[in-house]
């Protein structure tokens, strides 16, 4: 019988292919045996009781083995990148109530005021060594948990179970069929849940994982090169990562799979690489634990928008379209897209009071997820996706909130009012325009300096407007037609 935890499915790997690259970067490689025995050397560090633990480490083998490393003790992980604004990663870990954040010795000075353990330290065996038992076998223990963008000014943390995880990588095993001879590239950042199906999805399978260094990721060219040096065969990102690869005169050889997920799929973007790997496209919040639905867009069809369907349930979901009433929509009737299935959360940790009104129970003790986003069935039974709930949008395949945008402008130091409106380009791509009534002259670099303690980069608006007043229209909300409009230049 499978193993019912991650680190199970783990276990597995290692015992079905221990000699064989689990971890492959410039410079090193590490086969699952010797990713297995690093992990323990980790694990072996944690006090007795840890229940959930802090990631703040550059990608390499050493934040793999220490994210297993918490799964191994029934823990939960909570991941964030070193460059998050420092506001943002104490609020995250505090709302997590981590025991401590496993980090490097240069990242540390970061996290002040947080309990730390140096991932050096755990590896030469400082640490509280102690012997260690079966892992944690409950697979509704939770696993990992996501900080989104939230309605509330605070980022919202998504807890997603044991279960959740084994659910997706059989679903994503089902539809790719990867194992030994395939190669995952490490692309995203570790608090999107692409990175989780980069790890899992790959080497609880038996494939193994690529991780460039910081600076290749960054630089198209150099990743190229990184992908072909390493015969890398499956590559999962976002759709703008895709439309660059689609410009060059030819991807490596080695890629037979490419997956576009986090945001809408364009035809435009992806033309020319149609014929040179399987190409899919996916949907999916991270409430729902990665992707919901696929499509495999070589022998699909563009809709009219130019955009492509985003498919059918993977294994183990299910996918409601319901109208107003709260019945299914027909054919071609557009609705809210709700998710069933293996793949839908715990649900937020905190005070989030729209918890009820998203993870909805339902008579028969099933839960089912209303992601606010509305699409339509299509007469083949695929999902066609047309648009996000109000004020949320996508920034570079990431999503956010725009009421936290805006209760984070409010609390600058000399802003009156504010409104941010998310605006869209000729390309079809969302950007943020912040209209603001100061109290003064502001001062528009002391705000974004600001803004930076708690907001990612791409959470921040692109503009900022300087505004007497917020005109208002005659339900009491801002007139967008009767400020002034800021149009930006396609960048593609």
């Amino acid at each position: 019988m499978p193993s019912a935890t991650v680190y199970g499915l783990f276990r597995d790997a290692v015992a079905e292919h221990g000699a064989e690259p689990a971890i492959v970067e410039d410079g090193r490689a590490l086969t699952f045996g010797e990713l297995s025995a690093m992990v323990d050397a980790i694990a072996g560090s944690f006090p007795q009781g840890t229940a959930s633990v802090g990631i703040v480490m550059r990608h390499r083998a050493e934040m793999i083995a220490a994210i297993l490393a918490v799964l191994k003790v029934g823990a939960r992980y909570v991941p964030a990148e070193p460059d998050f604004p420092q506001g943002r990663i104490q609020h995250m870990m505090a709302e997590a109530e981590v025991d401590f954040v496993i980090t490097e010795s240069d990242v540390a000075a970061r996290l002040e005021g947080l309990p730390v353990r140096s991932i050096d330290d755990a590896l030469r065996g400082s640490g509280e060594p102690r012997e260690l038992a079966d892992e944690a076998s409950d697979p509704d223990a939770p696993a990992y948990v996501l900080y989104t963008s939230g309605t509330t000014g605070a980022p919202k943390g998504v807890c997603v179970a044991n279960r959740n995880v084994c659910h997706y990588v059989r679903a994503f095993a089902n539809e790719f069929r990867p194992g030994s001879g395939d190669v995952m590239l490490q692309h995203s950042v570790c608090s999107f849940d692409i990175f989780v199906e980069e790890v899992f999805g790959s080497l609880l399978n038996g494939a193994a994982l690529a991780i460039p260094a910081e600076e290749t990721r960054a630089d198209l060219p150099a990743l190229m090169d990184f992908i072909d040096r390493h015969r890398v065969t499956i590559v999962s990102g976002f759709p703008y990562l895709l439309a660059d690869m689609n410009e060059l005169p030819a991807i490596p050889p080695s890629i037979r799979l490419l997956i576009s997920g986090g945001d809408v799929l364009r035809a435009s973007y992806v033309d020319r690489l149609l014929s040179q790997a399987t190409l899919y496209n996916t949907y999916g919040p991270s409430e729902t634990t990665v992707c919901a639905t696929y499509y495999r867009c070589n022998d699909g069809e563009v809709l009219p928008d130019g955009t492509y369907p985003i498919g059918r349930p993977v294994l183990g979901a299910r996918i409601r379209v319901l109208d107003d009433a709260g019945g299914d929509a027909a054919p071609g009737e557009v609705g809210e897209i709700c998710i069933l299935g293996g793949g839908v959360s715990l649900g937020y940790i905190g005070d989030h009071p729209d918890e009820s009104l998203a993870f909805q129970r339902l008579p028969d003790g099933e839960t089912m997820y209303r992601s606010g986003d509305f699409g339509y069935l299509l007469p083949d039974g695929n999902l066609a996706f047309l648009h996000r709930r109000d004020g949320q949008i996508m920034i570079l395949g990431r999503r956010v909130e725009v009421g936290e945008v805006e209760f984070r402008i409010l609390q600058c130091k000399g802003v009156r009012q504010a409104f941010v409106h998310a605006a869209k380009d000729d390309g079809g791509l969302p950007y943020m325009v912040a209209y603001v009534v100061p109290d003064d002259l502001i001062d528009e670099a002391g705000m974004r300096r600001e803004l930076a303690l708690h907001l990612a980069d791409f959470m921040i608006p692109e503009f900022f407007v300087q505004v007497p007043r917020i005109p208002l229209n005659e339900n009491g909300k801002p007139d967008i037609a009767r400020l002034p409009a800021v149009a930006k230049a396609v960048s593609r």
